[in-house]
């Protein structure tokens, strides 16, 4: 249901990656203020909302088969030198809400096999362990996000700056519906979790062998 005048705007997008015998599967979906906006199923990303026109669309969504054709090709190849004789599932929740004071807040959060595993704290762009234990996987998973400027400041940008843009660009707090484009920040953010994703591959193949 569309946001009330008394609830915070949010944009929220669920991606969830289920990987069994070397074999990967996709599906999530995006909503923006209360609506769906996108819907990924396997290799294919279709948005619900007319948010693009079509022939900028199609650009977006030969980058989001391409980069999860590659992903899936790396798995496989991964997976027959360190074979997991098990299912991973990994899930990311992320997006961000504006407060109807002006305040907003961001979040990050990611699963796998339904534990809390890790969680990205916005204000200082770091990566924090929630797996129970000293596990090694959640030990190297942290280590390996943290090299890397896609995965802390970029996404850090992102959470803060282009989700709550596209908040701000509701212009429900005024009454005004703005004219602007919203579509480039949403593929965005989705493009964005397919990046984190790829660092989700150590996470595999440290599952799978030693760190």
């Amino acid at each position: 249901c569309p946001a009330s005048l008394a609830a915070p705007l949010a944009f929220t997008m669920l991606q969830w990656t289920r990987i069994s015998k070397g074999s990967s599967v996709f599906w999530g979906n995006a909503s923006l203020d209360g609506q769906l906006s996108h819907l990924l199923e396997g290799f294919n990303v279709t948005q619900v909302l007319p948010l693009e026109p079509p022939d900028a669309w199609a650009r977006r969504q030969q980058d989001v088969t391409t980069y999860l054709l590659y992903f899936s090709q790396l798995v496989k190849l991964f997976s027959k030198e360190r074979p997991i004789n098990y299912t991973q599932s990994l899930c990311c929740r992320l997006g961000c809400r504006l407060f109807p004071n002006g305040t907003a807040r961001s979040f990050y959060e990611v699963t796998l096999n339904g534990t809390a595993f890790l969680s990205f704290h916005v204000p200082n762009a770091t990566w924090e362990r929630r797996w129970p234990g000293r596990d090694a996987v959640a030990a190297f998973a942290e280590r390996e996000l943290m090299k890397y400027p896609k995965t802390t400041q970029d996404l850090q940008h992102f959470l803060n700056t282009t989700c709550v843009g596209i908040l701000r660009a509701q212009g429900a707090w005024t009454g005004k519906q703005s004219g602007r484009s919203h579509a480039p920040l949403v593929l965005g953010l989705i493009l964005g979790t397919f990046a984190l994703l790829g660092t989700a591959v150590g996470i595999f193949l440290c599952t799978g062998g030693s760190c």
